[in-house]
């Protein structure tokens, strides 16, 4: 039986520790903006911004938690001792790049904190989370235990919600998340077609593979979490991105086609076989066509699609159509502004274009649909959350209060081994889980 249900939009609260460490080998905008002086009080107020002006258009808006940082636990697991004033002074001193690495902001961009599939989609029609392993990234990898504990404090529920464990934190299982990953379908209620990107198969050496930047999802990671999930043949496809666009600086799929609905919104050199993947999802996909829009290098060239995160957006359903949130840098790029131009003047199933200032975000390599996890759920569903995570007017003043209160308006590379900002972070996340009814989710806490 089809159920009403929403697609609900899970923002990763900006960290105190957001900082300009450029981490992210293949991200062209982290590594340009390397040793910038970062702003983290900006950067959390525009995250909230951008959630409360579509939680204000009636869209269903979730925050999700920053994690601790510096992760003072991993520093002790890599040999530093002592105090945690000491730990962090002797990192600071011998491993530099290791305290940037332990003290990144990067849980904020949600796309990456796991994969979900809708319970329209799996076997014991239940909502199923697997957090990501990000294993391509040391900086990354360190997250997904605190995603999980945060996820199972959110989503509760075990007759509606299930939850796995992170794949192997292998290469060979490298498995970035939602950001290589979107579902297809007539109704979100409604049995639909999810769309696994990798960037290589790691079992197979002979496969296309990138040459200049590596590939950080596999065929396996993806085949692995289609498996946990429960999903039927007819309820995935497995499609390898083009590697001339990953090392074109596309190092996910989210930078190169995002979809919506039965609508894909997409680069021509987003996908491989880019013929084959659309007979797929069209014989999957059913109750509706697929509308494909994809963008041509003539009208937006590749490097152009990643100076401006063009398809880094949100795509959103309105009365009259679907909106596109795109970051404001997609203005200040000429072939990208013309074509949104065009785009809404195209009759197609995008009829508006809304921008979204995440400069601060921007500057780290991550656009409005980097911040967002994306989660369908039915009417039960949704009372069965832990409602103290969805924004309202109150929650949004708390929070903003709240970063008011605890994040510094500067940091640079010097501070992160600052025993005084370790300080005030788990103060302001001791805080932060009794605003929004998180429980004990931090090392620190447990």
């Amino acid at each position: 039986m089809v159920k009403h249900a929403v697609e609900a939009n899970f923002d990763g609260l900006v960290g105190p520790t957001h900082n300009y460490a450029g981490l992210s080998w293949g991200n062209v905008a982290s590594k340009s903006n390397v040793s910038s002086v970062s702003n983290p009080k900006e950067a959390a107020l525009q995250g909230l911004a951008k959630m409360k002006r579509l939680a204000d258009r009636g869209y269903v808006q979730g925050v999700l938690p920053p994690h601790e940082r510096p992760h003072v636990p991993t520093l002790r697991a890599l040999g530093f001792e002592g105090t945690d004033a000491r730990v962090l002074e002797q990192a600071a001193k011998s491993s530099p790049s290791i305290l940037a690495a332990v003290s990144s902001a990067s849980p904020m961009w949600t796309a990456n904190a796991a994969t979900v599939s809708p319970s329209a989609d799996t076997s014991d029609h239940r909502v199923h989370f697997t957090p990501a392993n990000l294993s391509a990234k040391f900086h990354r990898s360190i997250e997904h235990t605190v995603t999980g504990r945060a996820l199972k404090s959110i989503f509760a529920d075990e007759s509606y919600f299930a939850h796995h464990p992170a794949l192997p934190s292998v290469s060979h299982f490298g498995d970035e998340g939602a950001a290589n990953h979107t579902r297809l379908c007539a109704g979100y209620g409604e049995p639909g077609v999810e769309l696994f990107v990798y960037g290589q198969v790691a079992f197979n050496e002979q496969a296309p593979a990138p040459k200049r930047y590596p590939a950080r999802q596999t065929l396996e990671a993806s085949r692995a979490v289609a498996r946990l999930h429960g999903l039927k043949d007819q309820h995935a496809v497995f499609a390898q991105q083009n590697p001339e666009a990953i090392d074109g600086g596309v190092f996910h799929n989210d930078v190169i086609a995002v979809g919506n609905g039965n609508t894909l919104f997409y680069h021509e050199l987003a996908f491989l076989k880019e013929g084959e993947v659309l007979s797929d999802i069209r014989e999957r996909l059913t109750g509706a066509e697929l509308e494909a829009v994809r963008v041509s290098s003539a009208d937006v060239p590749l490097e152009d699609a990643v100076a401006s995160y063009l398809f880094n957006s949100q795509l959103l359903n309105t009365p009259d159509g679907m909106l596109l949130a795109v970051p404001g840098e997609c203005r200040e790029v000429a072939s990208v502004s013309r074509y949104l131009d065009d785009l809404v003047k195209s009759g197609g199933p995008i009829t508006s274009v809304e921008v979204f200032d995440v400069k601060q975000s921007m500057r780290n390599g991550g656009g409005p649909a980097c911040l967002r996890l994306r989660v369908v759920l039915n009417d039960e569903e949704l009372k069965a959350i832990n409602g103290g995570v969805l924004l309202t007017d109150e929650l949004y003043e708390r929070l903003t209060t709240w970063v008011e209160a605890h994040y510094r308006d500067k940091l640079s590379q010097d501070d992160l081994g600052d025993p005084m900002l370790l300080e005030e972070v788990r103060k302001a996340l001791d805080e932060l889980t009794g605003i929004m009814g998180l429980g004990s989710i931090y090392d620190f806490q447990l």
